[in-house]
């Protein structure tokens, strides 16, 4: 039976002296949250990614576009009465177009975007993050908005199965909170991920797509640089080179080594950016990522596949 989460919030704040009894001041109060609707900052037609993602992106938006004739006129609506939701999933490598992506999906559907981080939800005070993540659903619905959750694995990791603190009992609270939520909501929600091999397998499976963002291919990495530099700029960059061995770098880093490089030659007084000012940069950019792999976390990630998706959808098909 799906839990109530008005009546488990009224549970949480019952017992909030019970499981946080250390806590010294009890004269403060949770900061109440505000949530800012935003405009669509990018369209589809500023995206530039990989074509498997690009179709992917534009068969999710399609979901939403065409749902009154899937639902009312074919009768969809008598069948599959609660499956009129529509929650997205973008995950993959940084700096690959996910929050871009997400502002298209938002022109693309005409609303306006609630961007939503775990940092600006979390609170110190027990029961209070999952009240601020019920305020963003009910913030959205009363704007007509599309949430959106950024580093999303924050919210949607796995549930602490040996709890041994407070923390830990308050983690699995805003999980259960948050799977409740999603099974009520008859809206748009999207998530993004470097992470989704944290995520919990229950999410997994309330999740309608699943996008993957991969680093560009040397085709997309060519249209990057004809989108990054700009017409106006003098260079003698041999692009076709520049593409070649600029593998590894995402979108992000793309557009910060051109632009990296103009100030290089600024600095250097020159009056054009040179083949060596990209390149030189580029390589920097190489070399820092290849660094950063080798750093050890405290919190184990990995890149995974399509098929690893699937597999912690039929994990969660169980949970």
């Amino acid at each position: 039976m799906p839990i109530n989460p008005n009546s488990f919030l009224e549970k949480l704040n019952k017992n909030e002296n019970a499981i946080h009894a250390d806590k010294t001041d009890k004269t403060n109060k949770a900061t109440k949250i505000e949530f800012e609707l935003s405009n669509a900052l990018y369209q589809m037609h500023d995206l530039i990614l990989p074509a498997k993602t690009k179709s992917d992106l534009q068969k999710a938006i399609g979901l939403r576009q065409h749902q009154k004739e899937v639902f009312d006129d074919w009768g969809f609506s008598q069948t599959h009465k609660f499956d009129n939701k529509m929650i997205i999933n973008l995950y993959g490598e940084p700096g690959t177009g996910k929050t871009m992506s997400a502002h298209a999906i938002a022109h693309a559907l005409g609303r306006k975007l609630i961007l939503v981080n775990y940092g600006d939800i979390e609170s110190k005070y027990v029961g209070e993050t999952p009240k601020n993540i019920q305020a963003a659903f009910e913030f959205a619905k009363a704007n007509n908005a599309i949430l959106f959750f950024d580093e999303a694995d924050a919210i949607l990791s796995r549930r602490v199965t040996n709890m041994t603190s407070a923390t830990d009992t308050s983690v699995n609270q805003t999980r259960s909170v948050m799977l409740t939520l999603l099974n009520d909501y008859n809206d748009t929600v999207i998530f993004a991920t470097n992470f989704i091999s944290n995520y919990d397998p229950a999410f997994m499976r309330r999740i309608l797509i699943h996008i993957e963002y991969t680093l560009p291919d040397e085709q997309t990495r060519e249209h990057l640089f004809y989108k990054y530099i700009p017409k106006a700029l003098p260079h003698n960059i041999n692009l076709s080179e520049i593409v070649k061995i600029s593998e590894g770098l995402s979108g992000s880093d793309i557009a910060n080594a051109i632009l990296l490089s103009a100030f290089a030659a600024k600095t250097d007084g020159a009056d054009l950016v040179t083949h060596d000012n990209l390149k030189e940069k580029i390589q920097s950019i190489q070399n820092s990522k290849r660094k950063n792999t080798g750093v050890k976390t405290t919190v184990s990630t990995k890149i995974v596949s399509e098929e690893y998706v699937q597999s912690q959808l039929n994990q969660g098909e169980t949970l």
